[in-house]
């Protein structure tokens, strides 16, 4: 009867064992934690089908069975260690790492353990016998039992509370095993042998847990859970096996039934079978059931290369986060997707071109808009593909109607272009550098980045549209601030009008004349800083050909009685261009004034006029306090912001809006407590 009943209980668990083994070793991809879980179901499944062959023959071999219990707990307590994290932190990174001293202990006693059971643990009794070694077999149970529980409560209690939704069942599963054979072991200590019946249920309890591990594998992408065969046939074959188990275990509470209900145990036997078939008949045929079924094996069954749940959650939060601007958001959510370091961010302008407009651990080399004309971005609108650069080198064909723009591979490592598609339109892409480990670039990273690239397309257009709202909100404000400018310029023109009024009667008055000085300094400095704030709207352009060297001339000429001087210097004469003089000569004032006014009293400010790869520059360079590299990116040509206390922010926006106008360009160049470079492109007129 205990050699059945030992036969029955462990042939089922190390079934059980195996078909884990399987399951992770045919979707093993090189991962340490996925194959230390195969060693120890494969050395668990050996250990049962041992035991239960032992029972079969009737035979006993304690070295043998002492041996694999010890190998069966040392490849389990393993994986714990190593998922655990063996290796103590190092303070710096030219220390080298070194293994924990409880893992030596461990490791040690395993060793100790595995010598005295081959050398000096061996008896052959069926219960491991009345000997003198008895106790210290049954101890070396305990102990390793004991360290498994250890090792068990710290994976759960060091896991962070959102990854235990995944280590909840294997830790469930291993300390029920662990705990199952600490009461073996213990009670073997207490009463000096192995309580059989206790033995004989060991390896039901293993077989129940397997499912357990499972599911917990299943939801580690890093351990590698999977299966060979299509989804189709797995859902069959589950439907057949679960069909299977619920007829056996329908018949045998019939067989119960009929035996222990007397004179009427037959009918009801007949009653309760033909209620199961017709069960099994609605379950077979739910739409419900099917639906669970094959949601229960894609989730427990089956793994990808992602863990889309885990993935789409750090997108959204990436996304939504405050401490980074929104467009290196969108350039860090994307490469987190393909583990690459870097990127840049090209977005739509209203000029009809894609503009760089950010760039996150990439160098600050790149410059150039790509025009919405040109053959790339054609290509990424109609087909809205993930351009992946090495197989466009390896296999041109697949990119037979897309050019490369010429600064594209010169930017370091660069491996994808992932196009931002809005409604059919393309609003920008996104360039990625290599991940910092190999990637199989396959239809799954394809899709994952297409689709979140269309997510953070999404986000990038309503931050611009609520910023474009802001902007033109504030223009409104800026529209009633101009009321009450003009407002003030009236009260000042009825102050000198009452001047003039008294003029005549108080002329030689020294006191009249000495605050008549005082109130005409006031006014016209005060009308002038108003003036200059305004800008010249539905005033008529007078465009014709202007000689910048007469324009910088005047300009510098109106700022002698400023600290710092500004230098004058023209490298290049008679350079002409179209514009209107009046607002030219007001843009380059402002940017001269606003070196001034960002420079101490003992700097230098420096206008220097030069013809420069067939552009015309006009060059103003200032030692002042500088800007810094994202107030130059994203406020210093937005209106409304200013480094000057007073400041409107209006004069550098104007500026580039009339430079933008005449089809010339603004570069600027800044350092943080070392000065700035504005350099004027202007297109050259020849006469």
């Amino acid at each position: 009867m205990l050699t059945g009943l030992n036969v029955a209980s462990y042939m089922p668990a190390s079934l059980a064992f195996l078909f884990l083994f399987i399951l992770l070793l045919t979707s093993w991809r090189g991962r340490l934690y996925g194959l230390l879980l195969a060693i120890a179901s494969l050395t668990a499944s050996v250990w049962a089908a041992t035991i239960a062959g032992l029972a079969y023959w009737q035979d006993t071999n304690p070295l043998l069975v002492g041996v694999l219990e010890i190998l069966r707990h040392g490849t389990l307590t393993t994986f714990l260690f190593v998922v655990l994290n063996p290796f103590q932190p190092h303070e710096t990174k030219a220390d080298l790492p070194h293994i924990r001293s409880s893992i030596i202990a461990v490791g040690l006693f395993y060793l100790a353990s595995l010598i005295y059971v081959i050398f000096f643990g061996q008896t052959h009794s069926d219960d491991w016998g009345h000997d003198s070694v008895l106790n210290n077999n049954f101890l070396i149970g305990v102990m390793m039992a004991i360290i498994g529980m250890i090792l068990v409560e710290q994976y759960y209690r060091n896991a962070p509370q959102e990854q235990r939704w995944g280590i909840k069942f294997i830790c469930l599963g291993l300390g029920t095993i662990f705990v199952y054979d600490f009461y073996l072991y213990s009670d073997a200590l207490l009463f000096k042998k192995i309580n059989t019946d206790i033995w004989a249920a060991r390896g039901w309890v293993n077989a129940l847990v397997v499912p357990l591990i499972a599911i917990s594998a299943a939801r580690n992408p890093k351990w590698a859970v999977g299966i060979a065969v299509s989804r189709k046939i797995m859902f069959y074959s589950s439907a057949l096996f679960g069909a299977a188990i619920y007829l056996l275990l329908m018949s045998a509470a019939g067989y119960y039934i009929r035996y222990s209900g007397g004179s009427w145990g037959t009918v009801f036997q007949l009653i309760f079978l033909f209620g199961a078939a017709v069960l099994l008949v609605i379950l077979l045929f739910s739409g419900t059931a099917r639906a669970w079924l094959k949601i229960f094996i894609s989730k427990h069954f089956f793994s990808y290369s992602y863990d889309y749940r885990e993935e789409w959650l750090r997108f959204t939060h990436t996304l939504s986060e405050q401490e980074t601007e929104l467009r290196i958001r969108v350039i860090r959510s994307l490469a987190q997707l393909v583990e690459s370091p870097a990127g840049g961010l090209w977005y739509l302008s209203e000029q009809g071109s894609y503009q760089p407009i950010a760039r996150w651990n990439i160098p600050d080399v790149i410059h150039e808009a790509v025009d919405a004309g040109t053959p790339f971005c054609v290509f990424l609108k109609q087909h809205s593909w993930v351009v992946d650069l090495y197989q466009h080198d390896s296999e041109p064909q697949q990119y037979a109607a897309m050019v490369l723009p010429d600064w594209l591979p010169t930017i370091p490592k660069a491996r994808w272009v992932v196009p931002l598609m809005l409604h059919a339109n393309l609003i920008g892409f996104v360039v990625l550098t290599e991940p910092r480990s190999k990637i199989n670039f396959n239809w799954e990273v394809r899709d994952l980045l297409k689709v979140s690239a269309s997510q953070a397309a999404s986000y990038l257009a309503q931050h611009e549209t609520a910023q474009a709202l802001s902007m033109a909100r504030q223009f409104e404000s800026f529209n009633r601030m101009s009321t009450f400018i003009v407002h003030d310029i009236k009260n000042l023109i009825a102050q000198l009008s009452l001047l003039v009024t008294n003029a005549e009667k108080h002329k030689n008055n020294p006191e009249f004349q000495q605050d008549m000085l005082e109130t005409l300094s006031l006014s016209v400095n005060k009308m002038k800083r108003l003036l200059e704030k305004l800008s010249s709207a539905g005033k008529e352009e007078n465009t014709k050909l202007v000689l910048l060297e007469e324009v910088l001339q005047q300009v510098v000429d109106s700022k002698l009685f400023y600290e710092p001087v500004p230098k004058l210097e023209i490298l290049d004469r008679n350079l002409l261009v179209k514009a209107d003089s009046s607002r030219l000569r007001r843009v380059l004032s402002h940017l001269v004034q606003n070196a001034i006014e960002a420079t101490p009293r003992d700097g230098q400010v420096q206008v220097k006029l030069l013809l420069k790869d067939n552009w015309v520059m006009i060059e103003i360079r200032d030692t002042g306090h500088g800007m810094s590299e994202q107030f130059i990116q994203e406020k210093l040509f937005k209106p409304f912001e200013s480094t000057k206390t007073a400041g409107m922010g209006v004069g550098v926006f104007e500026s580039r809006e009339y430079i933008t106008e005449l089809g010339g360009k603004i570069l600027v160049f800044s350092k943080v407590r070392q000065g700035t470079v504005f350099n004027v492109m202007l297109q050259q007129v020849n006469v």
